[in-house]
């Protein structure tokens, strides 16, 4: 068996074995081992102010059981990124209390979605993003950017 570790695009391609058999000859398998790097999926979503805000985990993907891996739920805006709540398998929520402008406003639904009520002002822009380890190297991640819209 063939282990690779730290794997990256670079090793995408045929790989052979090739085994000498007794009394002569030779046996070979081939495999075609394609590597794709792993996207972050964007997504846009307004709400009116002073609304209820969902926003899905994975984006638009609801179907996969998230209750069995680690996950977090990040804010950011100009490139710097606060943890808001953390969610262990088996395990309650951890809200972090870091935030004031978030503390008492969001929660953790359905699915994973963060609820954030009521909307203010100060959200749009925002970028809010959920990363789900579903191994220690590999982590899915699905990020959010907020409009606000007024009355």
């Amino acid at each position: 068996a063939l282990q690779l570790k730290n794997i990256s695009v670079s090793l995408s391609g045929q790989y052979e074995c090739s085994l000498a058999t007794y009394p002569f000859g030779t046996k070979a398998g081939r495999i075609q081992l394609i590597v794709e790097a792993e996207e972050e999926k964007h997504y846009v979503k307004e709400v009116q102010l002073n609304q209820t805000l969902e926003i899905p985990c994975l984006g638009n993907v609801t179907s996969e059981d998230l209750s069995n891996y680690p996950l977090k739920w990040l804010v950011g805006e100009n490139g710097s990124k606060e943890e808001l709540v953390t969610k262990e398998p088996s395990s309650p929520e951890v809200y972090r209390n870091g935030s004031a402008l978030y503390r008492e406003r969001i929660r953790l639904g359905l699915n994973n979605a963060l609820k954030i009520f009521p909307t203010k002002l100060s959200d749009d822009g925002k970028v809010f993003s959920c990363h789900v380890v579903y191994h220690p190297e590999r982590t899915r991640k699905s990020s959010t950017t907020v409009r606000v819209l007024g009355k």
